[in-house]
């Protein structure tokens, strides 16, 4: 006997895509893992030894840095997104219904394998000292871009959530989560941002 043939009608997706200027309100302190870093943790999970080497300040900050292909400062995209997924919890969104809603696009680089959202502001060095796990202090080098801008390009699924939230949400985001370390999710105040709207 032969099987029935099943058949379903195919529900478009209603896609939509916009941009959204926002300005940062504190600076974004990047910490981008160094290949170096990744290198002595892999050599530590294989139980091998790697040699210290003495502290390079710049060498630090320079891979603390994500930069898009054409060598412009960034963050990735995905860390916008996560910020925006927490933002919703304050505007009573479903966190896990905005995982799968929206995205924020960004520019592919090849060296993080990611895309990333250029960051236009003054990047600098800045020298942190910092508490480990074990109990002891180090000194960290890393980067931070001030005075910055950013425009999200946002593609979100208006059958979930409309623009009006989106909006609200990178809003709540900028104020209350924030993005790099120290931010205020991790109890700190860089990386605050806000919407840039028409005066």
């Amino acid at each position: 006997m032969a099987k029935k043939q099943e058949t379903a009608e195919l529900k478009q997706i209603d896609v939509r895509t916009v941009e959204v200027k926002i300005k940062g309100l504190s600076p974004v302190i990047l910490h981008r893992w160094s290949d170096k870093a990744r290198e002595e943790m892999l050599n530590k999970q294989m139980k091998k030894t790697t040699p210290k080497e003495a502290k390079d300040p710049r060498e630090q900050y320079e891979e603390s840095v994500y930069k898009t292909d054409d060598g412009v400062p960034g963050f990735p995209a995905d860390g916008f997104k996560k910020a925006m997924v927490r933002g919703a919890k304050a505007l009573k969104l479903v966190m896990k219904d905005m995982k799968g809603a929206i995205f924020v696009l960004g520019k592919y680089s090849s060296k993080e394998d990611r895309e990333l959202v250029p960051l236009d502001g003054e990047l600098s060095m800045r020298e942190d000292t910092v508490r480990l796990q074990d109990g002891t202090a180090d000194i960290r080098f890393r980067g931070q871009v001030a005075n910055w801008e950013a425009t999200l390009q946002i593609s979100y699924n208006a059958g979930v959530v409309s623009f009006d939230q989106i909006v609200n949400m990178l809003q709540a985001a900028g104020f209350g989560v924030g993005i790099g370390d120290w931010r205020p999710e991790k109890d700190g105040m860089f990386g605050r941002f806000e919407v840039v709207t028409e005066s």
